[in-house]
């Protein structure tokens, strides 16, 4: 038996749970519409194919589960979402207004922000509301020290740059408000704290928003 068939049989006898269940469901609705729109008709056939194709998709193809713990709080998810829309438009008013100003191009960075969420779904979500507001795009994930490698568009002075890092913090921290409050996280296995490499090639200890990058200056930023 080969390697693909041994994993196909193993998923198989794996009992679902509801919440299993109810993804699989809403993944293949969701491909279904995919499916359906491609084809760009309402049509029996058309549904049908799209069931097939998903199924397939689901059985052949599966996605890795990722690991999810703590609990949605709906309040606290609402005011995230409107807090990133209100962010993209003012930022998106910002840019606007540094295409058109005249005068020197604005002054780019590299910054470097440690952030404190521990699951990496909502570590993906952290990315993604960062990337969705105009001028700032993560670049790099340290995934196991929890850095992130963020690329902001205009910081030519001290104050714009502490204003990126309140802005992060404040993100970060309301994410934790709706994914992540400590009395609704188990807390896994403790894992060793990672060691980073330091610049000379020797493994240093230490906190690893400590970890610096070989070109970095003490605000993060790449020179």
């Amino acid at each position: 038996m080969t390697a693909f068939a041994q994993s196909l049989a193993r998923r198989m006898r794996t009992p679902l749970t509801v919440r299993d269940v109810l993804i699989r469901l809403w993944v293949i609705a969701w491909l279904t519409f995919v499916w359906v729109l491609l084809w760009g008709e309402v049509t029996a056939a058309n549904i049908l194919g799209g069931l097939a194709v998903s199924l397939a998709i689901l059985i052949l193809a599966p996605l890795p589960q990722l690991p999810v713990e703590g609990r949605l709080h709906p309040l606290s998810a609402i005011t995230l979402v409107l807090r990133v829309a209100f962010d993209l438009v003012v930022s998106s008013v910002e840019v606007a207004w540094l295409s058109i100003r005249p005068g020197p191009p604005p002054m780019t960075a590299i910054l470097r922000a440690h952030v404190s969420v521990r699951s990496d779904l909502v570590l993906g979500l952290l990315v993604d509301a960062i990337n969705v507001v105009p001028g700032t795009i993560v670049l790099e994930v340290d995934r196991r020290a929890r850095v992130l490698y963020i690329h902001v568009l205009d910081a030519h002075n001290a104050a714009k740059v502490d204003r990126f890092y309140e802005n992060v913090a404040r993100l970060e921290r309301m994410f934790i408000r709706a994914f992540e409050r400590e009395g609704d996280w188990q807390e896994r296995a403790r894992r060793p704290t990672p060691r980073i490499v330091s610049a000379g090639g020797q493994s240093a200890g230490g906190a690893p928003g400590d970890a610096r990058r070989p070109g970095d200056d003490e605000g993060g930023r790449r020179r």
